[in-house]
């Protein structure tokens, strides 16, 4: 059977793509035969990913973002555009994290985690939609399992999270005139050091180790690979007929 490469020839830009999951994803897009380009404030970990794609015989480039900007994350989009042709999907992944009890929580951190979780997509759509309308194409959203399951010490993340997935609801009707889906992927418990912050707060990787052998089905945490298998099916014309859906991926919580 002929290997299927599921995004050919298509021109993806994302953000967060650095380390973790972004990093996985871009990998894979590109494995599948996108063209990406990578938005992150961490440029030498950009880079990193870059290269391991163009060892592998793909294209893929780096852009200095950062997140919080709208005119940074505008000429992110207006730069993949122009160096690839178009686009094709936009793929908007940075996110922060942040635990702790909602008693002692800093409104500078809330502040923080809406700057850059729900904000940053809404920038990314505003920008990459002009360059979909003429082909359509797709949007795929980074959420949580915190959007829709909460937990202790998770209040603020769990809600920065939940915005992501309504915007998505909400967009999603918005652009199905014009072939624009737009999808929300929720990743439970991964195993990467974005976890830390939530690790801290459940007193260190033992006591977290054990939650999760307790609370997943499965019994362990999932891999980024694992989340990227999930975002290039979004991204890809395999899911054609879904739009304004959450797919989660945590082990079986939810």
């Amino acid at each position: 059977m002929a290997d299927l490469r599921q995004l050919e020839g298509k021109r993806v830009v994302m953000t967060g793509g650095a380390a973790n999951i972004g990093r996985a994803c871009a990998l894979l897009m590109a494995r599948h035969g996108a063209r990406v380009v990578i938005g992150d404030v961490d440029v030498a970990g950009a880079e990193e990913t870059v290269d391991l794609i163009e060892k592998e015989g793909g294209a893929a480039s780096v852009v200095e973002t950062d997140v919080t900007s709208e005119q940074a994350v505008q000429r992110l989009v207006d730069t993949a555009a122009q160096r690839w042709g178009g686009l094709d999907v936009g793929f908007f992944n940075a996110g922060l994290q942040r635990s702790g009890a909602v008693t002692e929580f800093a409104v500078d951190e809330w502040d923080a985690l809406f700057s850059v979780n729900p904000r940053h997509c809404f920038l990314g759509a505003k920008h990459v939609v002009p360059h979909l309308r003429e082909n359509g194409g797709s949007i795929v959203l980074t959420a949580s399992l915190a959007a829709i399951k909460g937990g202790p010490g998770m209040t603020a993340y769990s809600a920065s999270k939940g915005a992501i997935v309504g915007f998505g609801k909400a967009l999603a009707a918005e652009l199905a005139p014009h072939r624009i889906r737009v999808n929300t992927v929720c990743p439970g418990w991964i195993d990467t050091p974005f976890n830390q912050p939530a690790i801290d707060f459940m007193g260190g990787r033992r006591s977290q180790e054990e939650a999760v052998r307790q609370v997943v089905p499965l019994g362990r945490q999932g891999s980024p690979e694992e989340i990227a298998g999930g975002v290039l099916f979004l991204a890809s014309d395999a899911s054609s007929y879904m739009t304004g859906q959450t797919l989660v991926i945590d082990g079986g919580v939810a």
